[in-house]
């Protein structure tokens, strides 16, 4: 009683903590924004926007071609270019509508009273899921989903290479499936259907995968340890529903990660920027899924040594004869 009265306070107390915090303190940390265009005319925008300290991460570019391309590539967020008319503004909805709705609230308070400031959308969200919401609301699926699978393969006694081919079938369907609905269906994933399923695939095996591994080799305290860095740590510092930059310090950070937030940022990426930035989220789900899947072959070979070696020698006693 003592322990339960303890430990669900706790962990209602971690979860406020975890969802509530980084939503309250949502605000641009070294957000990449670029500036384009002739120096004379480009410095003074610079220039205001960096003395927003820490809000912004200002890169030059020469013209607006180059300010487009870097956008595309996603490493900058948007772009101020400067015209013979005024600041003009380039943005992009796909990588994020929260950051683009803030980076046109920002450079239009500070044009000079009166100015317009036009506003390019370089690479839109899809117009089935203007917001993103729909993009932000699979992540918590697929970790449950993940957790679940995880929890079931411990709980159900697989063990080894059993574990492992029912961990891989099961992130090879569920990544099919979830294509299926978001790509096919709802149209808010616009990319490659093939390499969205198996962004969507990997992200489920990264959370299985460890969450089956800690379970193999700490028994059931493993899978709860699994479940709740995932669910409770892994969906929030995620930044899929703004942007890693808009979250606190080192929340974002430590969001990229874990596979929520690698996984959100390689479907991002796979689906509407041709894969652009994709290497190191597509490396870190690659090293959860190395990580959980070899936990699970270790465990299964501690788990045969175990038995003969902790199993006390028989002691039979023989009836005497009459």
């Amino acid at each position: 009683m003592a322990l339960v009265a303890v430990l669900v306070p706790a962990l209602v107390a971690l979860a406020l903590w975890a969802f509530a915090w980084p939503a309250a303190r949502t605000a641009p940390h070294d957000l990449p924004l670029g500036v384009a265009g002739p120096s004379a005319a480009a410095g003074p925008i610079a220039q205001r926007l960096e003395q927003r300290e820490g809000a912004f991460e200002v890169r030059r570019y020469a013209d607006e071609a180059a300010a487009r391309s870097a956008i595309e590539g996603r490493t900058v967020y948007g772009a101020v270019v400067a015209t013979p008319q005024g600041p003009k503004l380039l943005t992009a909805t796909a990588a994020s509508p929260v950051v683009a709705q803030f980076l046109e609230q920002a450079v239009r308070e500070q044009a000079p009273e009166g100015t317009r400031v036009p506003v390019v959308d370089v690479v839109p969200a899809p117009a089935a899921d203007p917001r993103g919401s729909a993009l932000g609301s699979s992540v918590l699926p697929l970790a449950i989903a993940g957790v679940a699978a995880g929890a079931l393969v411990t709980l159900r006694g697989l063990r080894g290479v059993r574990a492992v081919r029912a961990l891989v079938v099961a992130a090879v369907l569920v990544g099919a499936v979830a294509a299926a609905l978001t790509h096919s269906w709802l149209g808010v994933l616009i990319g490659n259907w093939w390499a969205e399923a198996g962004v969507l695939g990997l992200s489920m095996l990264a959370v299985s995968a460890t969450v089956a591994g800690l379970g193999a080799l700490l028994g059931p305290a493993g899978v709860g340890v699994g479940g709740l860095t995932m669910v409770l740590l892994g969906n929030p510092f995620s930044g899929v529903t703004s942007a890693p930059r808009l979250l606190p310090e080192p929340v974002g950070a430590i969001g990229q990660l874990l596979p929520p937030g690698a996984g959100g940022s390689l479907l991002r990426s796979v689906s509407f920027f041709d894969g652009a930035q994709a290497t190191t989220p597509a490396l870190t789900l690659g090293a959860w899924g190395v990580l959980g899947l070899t936990g699970v072959l270790l465990g299964a070979r501690r788990g045969r040594r175990t038995p003969a070696a902790a199993q006390p020698s028989a002691v039979r006693e023989t009836a005497p004869v009459a």
